[in-house]
């Protein structure tokens, strides 16, 4: 399953495409506008979520609610469009507002450099966390050939700032309204508020926030990814796909920074044996991944992201690049913190990663059969 998404942030639309699906996988538009929805959930949000929303147009590659087994096209268009369409046309023109100071901790810089841009907003359009909502709209198709193979990925905070979940619980799938109820997208009710209070001190400030996400998969079986080539592993798989989240800057499977401090014989999940389960892990601190393939047990892994590069206290020094004087970023619209949306996202990219795999270990070019080679493969498991 490959896909590829195009579209700049204040664009006329996001694009996406989808390619790899099997045939006649249930799907509707009301499925997308879901999880788009979902995106855009969380305490600390700015205005541009109020503002925007996410107009689906379904392309090509589904007919009557179902895939048809070709390239899936999805439009995500831009409700504020008219707003930007002289600034962002694609006709020939230049802007009479062009951005020449730099946010440091953004692509703006080093893309300018790269490209040859004076001109930071032809880097941050693309740049722009606004293009997750065309991988949400992919990971929606992913979550839902998963959920035909019994798997359910799910997310919630555990940090915010310095404030961190101290309870341990973790939501199933049958708590994830629960989790999308919360402003902060957290389990631990005694966690919560303290989350939103620092928010609220941290927007009075006019600074920003990052904090750290758990994506859980359940149901997900033995033997996705591979020990046999490096770009196979599926921890790998994982890593690099949470890693390419907007202002992600670290992801551990399982309690992978914590066991770097531990002696071996507290660091791995003992194997057991039960006959009406077959084999079993005592403990799930490789979070489901063992030599690059999934063990069966619930996947774990932690998305850690930074604060966000744009604060509505301009006070970041930066370089004119025009003049070359000091000066301070510009400000453009944002959030003080995208953590709880990070989720969903983080979500996104697991799914896509294991409905990958899934796909690459079952075959089939239709639903049913993906479903049949799949039953089989676990019936003969030993």
């Amino acid at each position: 399953m490959r896909y590829l998404t195009a579209g700049e942030s204040h664009g006329r639309a996001l694009v996406v495409i989808v390619e790899g699906l099997p045939a006649g996988l249930p799907i509707t538009v009301e499925a997308f506008q879901d999880e788009l929805a979902r995106r855009r959930l969380g305490f600390g949000r700015g205005p541009r979520m109020r503002f925007e929303q996410d107009e689906i147009t379904l392309l090509g590659g589904i007919r009557h609610g179902r895939t048809l087994g070709s390239p899936v096209a999805i439009e995500i268009g831009n409700t504020e469009w008219p707003k930007w369409e002289e600034e962002m046309s694609p006709h020939p023109g230049a802007t009479e507002k062009p951005l020449t100071q730099p946010r440091p901790g953004h692509a703006d810089l080093a893309g300018m450099q790269k490209y040859g841009f004076r001109d930071a907003r032809d880097v941050l359009e693309r740049a722009s966390a606004r293009e997750t909502a065309a991988r949400v709209a992919a990971g929606t198709l992913a979550k839902a050939l998963l959920s035909h193979l019994d798997i359910e990925v799910i997310s919630h905070v555990v940090q915010m700032g310095p404030v961190t979940a101290k309870s341990g619980a973790r939501p199933t799938p049958a708590d994830l309204a629960q989790v999308d109820a919360s402003e902060v997208r957290c389990f631990d009710p005694d966690a919560e508020q303290a989350m939103i209070d620092e928010i609220k001190a941290a927007a009075k400030a006019g600074d920003s926030l990052g904090g750290v996400v758990e994506v859980l998969g359940y149901g997900v079986p033995v033997g996705l990814g591979s020990h046999v080539h490096w770009d196979r592993k599926i921890d790998a798989l994982l890593a690099q796909a949470l890693m390419s989240i907007q202002a992600v800057k670290a992801v551990e499977i399982g309690e992978g920074i914590d066991v770097a401090a531990r002696r071996g014989s507290e660091a791995h999940d003992p194997i057991t044996w039960e006959a009406d389960a077959g084999y079993q892990r005592e403990s799930d601190r490789a979070g489901g991944v063992e030599g690059g393939m999934t063990s069966g047990g619930l996947v774990v892994a932690r998305a850690h992201m930074k604060p966000l590069a744009t604060l509505n206290r301009p006070v970041l020094k930066t370089v004119d690049v025009d003049t070359k004087e000091e000066t301070v970023s510009f400000k453009e619209r944002t959030d003080v913190t995208a953590v709880p949306a990070m989720g969903v996202v983080a979500e996104t990219m697991t799914a896509l990663v294991l409905a990958g795999e899934a796909l690459r270990k079952f075959g089939g070019d239709s639903l049913p059969e993906v479903v049949r080679n799949r039953d089989a493969f676990l019936a003969g498991l030993a």
